[in-house]
């Protein structure tokens, strides 16, 4: 078992991109996972953003913000 979901990458690469069966298997995975659009979001937020967040908006031990009404 190698962990991917070649169903999945097939139909991603042939259908969805439009490859043609010899040109999706010329791909590397890095490549595959670069036409698929890996890398081109955010990373996912760690433990020391969200301590900055957390010290820029503290709670406000039950205080509700009612938008200014």
């Amino acid at each position: 078992m190698t962990g991917f979901d070649w169903p999945a990458l097939m139909r991603a690469g042939l259908y969805g991109l439009g490859l043609q069966p010899e040109q999706f298997w010329r791909l590397t995975p890095a490549e595959l996972q670069i036409l698929l659009g890996a890398g081109t979001g955010h990373a996912p937020l760690g433990r020391a953003r969200l301590d900055e967040l957390l010290a820029a908006y503290p709670d406000r031990n039950g205080e509700l913000d009612d938008g200014g009404n």
